[in-house]
């Protein structure tokens, strides 16, 4: 089967951290890529669950700038917390 070459853009620290892990692997990341094409291919699907991060829906991302907005303004009050590890 004829090779074609695929062009696209990554952001640069996304493409080191992947040619780390590709090396730990043993492959390049072509190979990694191959691997992805044909997955998805063959079940037509992306190969992985693909969902939107609550981090960044509309009321949180409304919510954050409102403390931005207060920190801004010095109206905020703030006061130290633990952090909670996952």
């Amino acid at each position: 089967m004829a090779q074609v070459l695929v062009n696209f853009r990554l952001d640069e620290e996304d493409k080191k951290g992947m040619e780390d892990v590709c090396r730990e692997l043993g492959m390049s990341m072509s190979t990694a890529f191959t691997i992805f094409a044909k997955k998805m291919r063959r079940e037509r699907r992306i190969p992985f669950d693909v969902s939107i991060d609550p981090f960044y829906s509309e009321k949180n991302l409304a919510h954050l700038r409102k403390v931005i907005s207060e920190i801004e303004s010095g109206q905020a009050v703030l006061s130290e917390h633990e952090l909670i590890e996952d």
